[in-house]
């Protein structure tokens, strides 16, 4: 029981009721506080010289009604609006109807954004498209740092930038600078649909102050776009791709509010046809390689077993063709279904570039821009045979489109290729050779020539041949 339990007790003598919190919440609304009998504040019953002795509190009651002012004064600050809505008890983080890898990446949105509400360090970058649910979680993140007292700034940036012009107007009681100094200063700000603003240098000049300061200052910041990051000014894109504070995360969930018709894609993985590849089925070739051709191959399976357990950032595997890298790109895929995690998709370069060649098609279902986002934004993407394709500029311009995208997003990535690393396109060339993101492994092994037994059984049959002979 602390103080003011305490003087109630002794001064009301309500010894009959020892939680007078319970007795504020239960009475009428027009009853007085049984407390401080509607006067709103209580002298302690404590001695003298106490540093509360003879000094007027808020009684609870006072406090309840403060506490809810100035949440409502938050909220109203906040620009939330109808946005209060949204909070994580009103979010389904299992979706409706979604596959097992839409369903995965989903609640993985949703567990990042709720650590970050309990939490705000740093950035939190949202990408997605139109309802996907990126709004729901940013607005949660500010209901949910407001229902803690904690003030949370969420705006719209096209409206900010209305906000911030307003300023010019002769009637405007606020100058440019303080306003923006608000924006920038604001403990937690949460910036929904960056990219929807138009993009005029002015437009482009603040918004690159307001997260440059809160870049260099550390400021914890909730960003929602469905832009592409290298398509927007390339000094906010260098500030939101930083790893050492950014957290970008993509959501895959298709927009809630169409029908499972419109929601449905075309399926362009082809793992099915690799079920059987699996890190049980490799072979490692022991009686037919010589001793250092043994330890590269079983540094490769190493290194596609560690990056299975936990995919991040890119793994190439270069060798002949026949070498096994296909095989393990496989297995990786294979992995993450056993363990149950996101779906990945497998697909050969040429073949990706076939779809999208489809979809110019006057009778194609789909458009390239779907396909391309499919692809792009899997949880798990496998290129299989990167160089084998028709290198038009066109090709080269898709591949680096969708290769830099994941790059930048830090989506997990496997690319097998029979080409040396220098005869790669160099745009590419470059994002590969980052060490800290990608993983190159040459697989120095001769082509495959079957099982034990298969290579037995042709050496018996070629000395049958000859004692026919």
């Amino acid at each position: 029981m602390d103080q003011l339990e305490q003087r109630v007790s002794n001064e009301l003598r309500v010894g009959q009721d020892r939680n007078p919190q319970s007795a504020i919440e239960n009475r009428k609304s027009d009853e007085p506080c049984p407390i401080c009998k509607g006067k709103g504040f209580l002298v302690l019953d404590v001695p003298p010289g106490h540093p509360d002795f003879s000094r007027a509190v808020p009684c609870r009651c006072t406090q309840a009604r403060l506490t809810d002012q100035r949440t409502r004064a938050l909220r109203t600050l906040s620009n939330l609006g109808s946005l209060s809505r949204m909070t994580f008890d009103a979010f389904m983080p299992d979706g409706v109807g979604l596959s097992q890898a839409l369903l995965f990446n989903l609640r993985k949105a949703y567990d990042l954004a709720v650590a970050f509400a309990r939490e705000p360090k740093g950035w939190l970058i949202l990408l997605g498209g139109y309802g996907c649910g990126k709004t729901h979680l940013a607005a949660a993140i500010a209901n949910y740092r407001i229902a803690l007292g904690h003030s949370a700034l969420f705006v719209v940036v096209p409206d900010l930038l209305d906000h911030l012009r307003a300023t010019f107007s002769p009637n405007s009681d606020t100058g440019l600078d303080e306003r923006l100094d608000a924006i920038r200063e604001a403990p937690l700000l949460i910036l929904d649909d960056l990219g929807a603003h138009h993009s005029t240098p002015w437009a482009q000049e603040k918004l690159f102050q307001i997260l440059n300061h809160r870049y260099n200052s550390q400021l914890p910041t909730v960003i929602t776009t469905n832009q592409r990051l290298e398509e927007m000014d390339s000094r906010i894109t260098s500030r939101l791709v930083d790893p050492d504070l950014s957290q970008i995360y993509e959501m895959l969930a298709p927009d809630y509010r169409q029908s499972g018709v419109e929601r449905g894609g075309v399926s362009l993985s082809t793992l099915n046809l690799h079920g059987e590849q699996n890190f049980d089925t490799f072979s490692a070739r022991a009686s037919e390689l010589a001793t250092e051709e043994r330890e590269n191959l079983r540094r490769a399976v190493g290194l596609a077993q560690t990056f299975a357990e936990a995919p991040s950032g890119w793994l190439v595997l270069t060798g002949a063709f026949g070498c096994g890298k296909t095989h393990l790109a496989a297995a990786i895929a294979n992995r993450q279904i056993a363990a149950g995690r996101a779906t990945p998709m497998f697909i050969v370069v040429p073949d990706l570039l076939d779809h999208l060649r489809a979809t110019f098609s006057p009778t194609s279902q789909t458009t390239l821009d779907k396909v391309f986002e499919q692809v792009r934004s899997a949880p798990l993407l496998v290129l299989d045979d990167l160089g084998t394709e028709s290198a038009t500029p066109w090709a080269k311009e898709k591949l680096f489109q969708l290769l830099n995208h994941r790059y930048a997003a830090h989506l997990p990535t496997v690319i097998t290729t029979s080409d040396s690393i220098d005869k790669i396109e160099p745009r590419l060339r470059s994002r590969m050779l980052d060490s800290g993101r990608c993983t190159v492994f040459a697989i120095a092994v001769p082509s495959y020539r079957g099982s034990e037994t298969q290579q037995a059984t042709k050496r018996t049959s070629r000395k049958t041949d000859k004692v026919t002979r």
